[in-house]
């Protein structure tokens, strides 16, 4: 009962503010998997090394992240709605190559523009220098698009199939927790790696 609940407040949500519901949305499961890597990261500490805690301003950047970047997926999804639809009309069974489409184009071209977003974003909000930032992209950007083209394109044939537009950032944000854990790891290596050489 409480789930009906909180998808009816949603989407009342969803449909009077669609900018704000997803910013907090997506910000608020950006930030949990941010939550995730650093407890994850915490847990998986040989028992010599010190335990680093929790980094609130770590999460938190992730949640600016997930605000900033959600209501930009938010048209994309729509975009893609109206560029490819599924159906020509209701009763046509859902079309496989306009689906396929769908998923091509967020792959080929969301994709690298959010693993941008993402190492840019990152590396301004830390206070990275342009050089630092350049390494950044250097170091993280084509092991993440790989590693984004193995996970990411059936969990979007299912979000683009399965899923009412209003759900799919939710949809995408839940599964991008697990997304959102890798990218936190993989990034906060970075930066130990960056601060090690900054301290030489």
């Amino acid at each position: 009962m409480a789930t009906l609940t909180i998808a009816r407040a949603y989407q009342y949500a969803y449909h009077t503010y669609p900018n704000y519901t997803l910013a907090v949305t997506g910000g608020t499961l950006n930030a949990l998997g941010d939550i995730v890597a650093q407890i994850s990261q915490n847990i998986l500490v040989k028992d010599h090394e010190p335990r680093p805690g929790w980094d609130p301003a770590r999460t938190l950047r992730f949640f600016c992240l997930g605000s900033g970047m959600s209501p930009l997926l938010g048209r994309w999804n729509l975009f893609l709605e109206r560029r490819f639809p599924l159906r020509a009309w209701r009763i046509q069974p859902i079309s496989f190559r306009a689906l396929s489409k769908r998923v091509a184009a967020d792959q080929l071209i969301m994709a690298p523009i959010g693993l941008v977003m993402f190492i840019g974003s990152m590396g301004v909000m830390e206070c990275r220098s342009p050089r630092q930032i350049h390494q950044k992209y250097t170091d993280i950007f084509a092991p993440a698009l790989l590693t984004n083209w193995k996970v990411w394109p059936i969990a979007q044939m299912i979000n683009f199939r399965y899923m009412p537009l209003p759900y799919r950032i939710p949809f995408q944000s839940t599964c991008g927790v697990f997304w959102t854990l890798y990218l936190s790891m993989l990034n906060a290596k970075e930066d130990e790696r960056q601060d090690r050489e900054a301290a030489l």
